[in-house]
Protein backbone atom coordinates (compact mmCIF):
# COMPACT_ATOMS: atom_id res chain seq x y z
CA UNK A 1 0.00 0.00 0.00
CA UNK A 2 1.31 3.32 -1.15
CA UNK A 3 1.33 6.48 0.80
CA UNK A 4 -0.82 9.09 -0.27
CA UNK A 5 0.43 12.15 -2.20
CA UNK A 6 0.34 16.24 -1.06
CA UNK A 7 0.50 19.06 -2.82
CA UNK A 8 2.33 21.74 -0.75
CA UNK A 9 3.65 25.06 -1.14
CA UNK A 10 7.03 25.41 -0.20
CA UNK A 11 9.10 29.47 -0.60
CA UNK A 12 12.93 29.24 -0.43
CA UNK A 13 14.92 32.36 0.32
CA UNK A 14 17.62 32.56 -1.46
CA UNK A 15 21.04 35.09 -2.39
CA UNK A 16 19.88 36.45 -5.76
CA UNK A 17 22.88 35.77 -7.81
CA UNK A 18 23.65 33.46 -11.27
CA UNK A 19 23.28 29.67 -11.14
CA UNK A 20 21.04 29.22 -7.97
CA UNK A 21 17.70 28.69 -9.86
CA UNK A 22 19.39 26.22 -11.36
CA UNK A 23 20.86 24.13 -8.36
CA UNK A 24 17.55 24.57 -6.86
CA UNK A 25 15.73 22.95 -10.08
CA UNK A 26 18.52 20.20 -10.76
CA UNK A 27 17.57 18.88 -6.92
CA UNK A 28 14.46 18.04 -8.57
CA UNK A 29 15.16 17.19 -11.22
CA UNK A 30 18.28 15.15 -10.24
CA UNK A 31 15.73 13.22 -7.50
CA UNK A 32 12.47 12.47 -9.99
CA UNK A 33 10.74 15.07 -7.80
CA UNK A 34 7.71 17.03 -9.62
CA UNK A 35 7.30 20.25 -9.84
CA UNK A 36 3.27 21.58 -10.67
CA UNK A 37 4.28 25.09 -10.07
CA UNK A 38 7.39 27.66 -9.67
CA UNK A 39 7.96 31.19 -9.69
CA UNK A 40 10.96 33.46 -8.51
CA UNK A 41 11.47 37.50 -7.79
CA UNK A 42 13.72 39.46 -5.93
CA UNK A 43 12.21 40.53 -2.41
CA UNK A 44 14.10 42.87 -0.78
CA UNK A 45 14.94 46.75 -1.94
CA UNK A 46 19.55 46.11 -2.42
CA UNK A 47 18.41 42.70 -4.68
CA UNK A 48 20.39 40.79 -3.01
CA UNK A 49 17.67 37.82 -1.94
CA UNK A 50 14.96 36.36 -4.48
CA UNK A 51 11.83 34.02 -3.13
CA UNK A 52 11.45 31.03 -4.87
CA UNK A 53 7.67 29.46 -4.57
CA UNK A 54 7.69 25.80 -5.78
CA UNK A 55 4.28 23.40 -5.77
CA UNK A 56 5.47 20.32 -5.53
CA UNK A 57 3.40 16.53 -5.04
CA UNK A 58 4.58 14.05 -2.77
CA UNK A 59 4.40 11.23 0.04
CA UNK A 60 4.86 13.06 3.42
CA UNK A 61 8.34 11.77 3.43
CA UNK A 62 9.51 12.98 0.03
CA UNK A 63 8.14 16.13 0.86
CA UNK A 64 10.64 15.98 4.16
CA UNK A 65 13.11 14.98 2.10
CA UNK A 66 12.82 18.08 -0.12
CA UNK A 67 12.45 20.53 2.50
CA UNK A 68 15.85 19.15 4.05
CA UNK A 69 17.69 18.79 0.59
CA UNK A 70 17.05 22.52 -0.10
CA UNK A 71 17.66 23.75 3.20
CA UNK A 72 21.32 22.13 2.50
CA UNK A 73 21.93 24.04 -0.10
CA UNK A 74 24.41 26.57 0.22
CA UNK A 75 22.48 29.71 -1.13
CA UNK A 76 19.82 29.42 0.33
CA UNK A 77 18.59 31.18 3.74
CA UNK A 78 15.22 29.99 4.93
CA UNK A 79 13.06 27.04 3.72
CA UNK A 80 9.18 27.21 4.33
CA UNK A 81 6.19 24.70 3.73
CA UNK A 82 3.71 27.28 3.82
CA UNK A 83 1.17 24.12 3.83
CA UNK A 84 2.63 22.83 7.25
CA UNK A 85 3.20 25.99 8.44
CA UNK A 86 -0.44 26.49 8.62
CA UNK A 87 -2.77 29.19 6.72
CA UNK A 88 -1.05 31.29 4.12
CA UNK A 89 -2.74 33.21 0.73
CA UNK A 90 -1.95 31.44 -2.53
CA UNK A 91 -3.12 33.42 -5.89
CA UNK A 92 -2.02 32.95 -9.70
CA UNK A 93 -2.56 35.24 -12.36
CA UNK A 94 -3.39 34.09 -16.11
CA UNK A 95 -4.00 35.87 -19.62
CA UNK A 96 -6.43 34.00 -21.51
CA UNK A 97 -7.06 34.75 -25.26
CA UNK A 98 -10.65 33.70 -25.85
CA UNK A 99 -11.58 34.60 -29.96
CA UNK A 100 -14.87 34.15 -31.01
CA UNK A 101 -17.77 36.30 -32.83
CA UNK A 102 -21.49 36.82 -31.72
CA UNK A 103 -23.48 35.16 -29.35
CA UNK A 104 -19.80 33.23 -28.25
CA UNK A 105 -18.14 36.69 -27.31
CA UNK A 106 -21.09 38.39 -25.67
CA UNK A 107 -21.02 34.60 -23.58
CA UNK A 108 -17.29 35.05 -22.79
CA UNK A 109 -17.50 38.68 -21.20
CA UNK A 110 -20.55 37.30 -19.21
CA UNK A 111 -18.67 34.49 -17.91
CA UNK A 112 -15.49 36.98 -16.93
CA UNK A 113 -17.90 39.52 -15.21
CA UNK A 114 -18.55 36.20 -12.96
CA UNK A 115 -15.16 35.67 -12.54
CA UNK A 116 -14.21 39.12 -11.93
CA UNK A 117 -11.70 38.37 -15.15
CA UNK A 118 -10.39 41.39 -16.54
CA UNK A 119 -10.15 42.58 -20.52
CA UNK A 120 -7.27 43.66 -21.32
CA UNK A 121 -7.07 43.69 -24.77
CA UNK A 122 -9.91 43.55 -27.24
CA UNK A 123 -10.31 43.08 -31.30
CA UNK A 124 -13.50 42.85 -33.56
CA UNK A 125 -12.30 39.06 -33.24
CA UNK A 126 -11.13 38.18 -29.72
CA UNK A 127 -10.34 39.38 -26.07
CA UNK A 128 -7.53 39.11 -23.76
CA UNK A 129 -8.63 38.58 -20.32
CA UNK A 130 -6.65 38.49 -16.92
CA UNK A 131 -7.63 36.64 -14.18
CA UNK A 132 -6.21 36.37 -10.43
CA UNK A 133 -7.05 33.97 -8.07
CA UNK A 134 -6.62 30.49 -6.85
CA UNK A 135 -5.51 27.51 -8.93
CA UNK A 136 -9.09 25.87 -9.20
CA UNK A 137 -10.41 29.34 -10.11
CA UNK A 138 -8.68 29.61 -12.83
CA UNK A 139 -9.18 26.07 -13.82
CA UNK A 140 -12.87 26.21 -13.45
CA UNK A 141 -12.88 29.97 -16.05
CA UNK A 142 -10.19 27.88 -18.12
CA UNK A 143 -12.67 25.44 -18.54
CA UNK A 144 -15.82 27.53 -19.24
CA UNK A 145 -14.17 29.15 -21.82
CA UNK A 146 -13.51 25.88 -23.70
CA UNK A 147 -15.96 25.65 -26.22
CA UNK A 148 -16.41 29.52 -26.37
CA UNK A 149 -12.93 29.57 -28.69
CA UNK A 150 -10.09 29.49 -25.92
CA UNK A 151 -6.91 29.88 -27.96
CA UNK A 152 -4.03 30.77 -25.74
CA UNK A 153 -3.17 30.89 -22.19
CA UNK A 154 -0.23 32.37 -19.91
CA UNK A 155 -0.23 31.68 -16.23
CA UNK A 156 2.63 32.96 -13.63
CA UNK A 157 2.13 29.70 -11.33
CA UNK A 158 1.80 30.29 -7.56
CA UNK A 159 2.88 32.71 -5.56
CA UNK A 160 2.07 32.73 -1.79
CA UNK A 161 2.95 33.92 1.17
CA UNK A 162 1.89 32.66 4.85
CA UNK A 163 -1.04 34.98 6.91
CA UNK A 164 -0.61 36.76 9.81
CA UNK A 165 2.38 38.63 11.20
CA UNK A 166 5.43 37.21 11.10
CA UNK A 167 7.75 36.93 7.67
CA UNK A 168 9.74 34.64 5.96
Amino acid sequence: MSERQERHTIAVLVDNEPGVLARVIGLFSGRGYNIESLTVAAVDATGQLSRITVVTTGTPMVIEQIKAQLDRLVPVHRVVDLTAEGPHVEREMALIKVTGRGEARIESLRIADIFRARAVDSTTESFVFELTGSIEKIDAFIALMQPLGLTDICRTGVVAIARGPAAM
